[in-house]
């Protein structure tokens, strides 16, 4: 199956087993998930985690893209075309770019966690929000999202719902998106 994963570090990810998840296909990442996790592809855009990436040395061994690469420490700029777009959209236009068929998206919640608060996996860490802060404004993902979405017309692109995944009624009008609960991504990506 030509397919990729694309992870957003909203807490429905919590259930996956990632060296798991790799083997099944490509996976692109966000942020800090190279902290705990070695994606296939990983994106930054905000300068300070961009930062501390690279000057871990990361960037040198492993496929990584920010807006405004450090000099000679290994980080590829950001495809022209999303320059101006958020991380996950991003690594999600990635993916389509290097032409997987079917794109899924975990971890992409945009809404807040079961409490109401900010969702996210890295919260209470550096360079992030506290877990009792409000939840992050999402309308400019569902925005650039959609534009990969209709950029790459001939690309599926599933958005896996976990507990603390909020509905996005945009989505549903477009015709190469779809969604799927957790729980049948888990028995579809374990199957042998």
């Amino acid at each position: 199956m030509n397919q990729a994963f694309v992870l957003g570090n909203g807490q429905s990810r919590r259930s996956l087993n990632l060296p798991s998840l790799i083997t099944r296909g490509p996976v692109y990442g966000c942020n800090a998930l190279y902290r705990d996790f070695t994606p296939t592809v990983l994106v930054a855009t905000d300068r300070p985690i961009s930062t501390e990436i690279q000057h871990t040395g990361y960037a040198r061994n492993n496929r990584f893209y920010t807006r405004k690469p450090m000099p000679d420490l290994g980080a590829l700029v950001v495809p022209k075309e999303y320059y101006g777009f958020s991380s996950g959209p991003i690594a999600t236009a990635i993916a389509a770019q290097d032409g997987f068929q079917r794109v899924y998206m975990l971890g992409f919640d945009m809404g807040p966690s079961s409490n109401g608060r900010f969702n996210n996996v890295y919260a209470d860490t550096e360079f992030y929000k506290k877990s009792i802060d409000n939840p992050t404004f999402t309308g400019n993902w569902v925005k650039q999202i959609l534009h990969v979405a209709r950029a790459f017309p001939d690309t599926e692109f599933i958005r896996v719902f976990g507990d603390t995944t909020a509905t996005i009624p945009e989505f549903s009008g477009q015709k190469n998106m779809s969604t799927l609960p957790m729980s049948a991504f888990l028995d579809v990506i374990n199957k042998p």
